[in-house]
């Protein structure tokens, strides 16, 4: 009798382990998609109306002279880097494609596990901000005009600027703290040039990545501590005496 009651309460507590982890582990999930949509929605919104009312090369100013919304396009990697022309284009495209397949399976693998919730974060903000410059990268081409100094691009013509993977990336934010000054002479290689800082211009997206990136390297050694394992091993009460013939089953 005491066997059997103990294997009920034994099972019991392993069962509501098992629930109290599959919880947790949706409301992770829930945090992570909730992440990727805000992301996604806030960068495409922003690169959408940037590029049916703006032409290319033209300026905003938002907040005195240090933060402007700048309307670049770029064929590249985040912040504007290039990667050797249109065949380097396409294999850039294609290898974000590969990243984010491959990071819907590792999102699902690490939700499994017990990573702290900061490192999810982290993760879902690289992935979203892959995604939506895979999104400029794959469909822009096709849905928009081309961009041009004195003209606005209109959403949906008859036939995009460019074909499927090669859309251009759109820029936007713009942070010149210190503009257009002059280095002294006597740095070395670049003294007398004209200097401006932070003259990256980048977008939604690009902030995503390097945020979840930083983060990961700052905070990895509080990261990579897995969660303490929350299931409770039920104590055993038995009136059978202990003895060295005798043993509780």
């Amino acid at each position: 009798m005491n066997q059997t009651v103990v294997q009920l309460n034994h099972s019991t507590s392993l069962q509501g382990a098992y629930i109290c982890q599959l919880k947790n582990c949706i409301v992770k999930a829930r945090t992570i998609v909730l992440i990727i949509l805000l992301i996604i929605i806030a960068d495409q919104a922003l690169k959408i109306w940037v590029k049916t009312n703006m032409h290319l090369g033209e300026q905003t100013t938002i907040f005195d002279s240090w933060f402007r919304i700048y309307f670049i396009e770029n064929e590249g990697m985040a912040w504007g880097w290039k990667f050797g022309g249109e065949w380097g284009k396409m294999i850039l495209t294609l290898f974000r494609l590969v990243a984010v397949i491959f990071g819907v399976f590792y999102i699902r693998s690490i939700l499994k596990k017990k990573y702290s919730r900061g490192f999810l974060i982290c993760v879902a903000l690289i992935f979203a901000g892959a995604l939506g410059n895979l999104i400029d990268s794959m469909f822009y081409g096709l849905i928009f005009e081309d961009s041009e100094k004195v003209a606005v691009a209109k959403m949906f013509p008859p036939q995009g600027y460019a074909g499927f993977l090669h859309g251009k990336v759109v820029d936007m934010l713009y942070f010149p703290l210190i503009e257009d000054r002059t280095l002294p002479d006597w740095i070395p290689f670049w003294g007398g040039d004209q200097f401006t800082f932070f003259s990256p211009i980048f977008n939604i997206a690009d902030a995503s990545i390097s945020i979840g990136v930083i983060a990961i390297l700052l905070f990895q050694k509080r990261f990579f501590k897995k969660e303490p394992d929350n299931e409770t091993h039920p104590t055993v009460e038995t009136n059978t005496p202990v003895n060295d013939t005798v043993q509780v089953s």
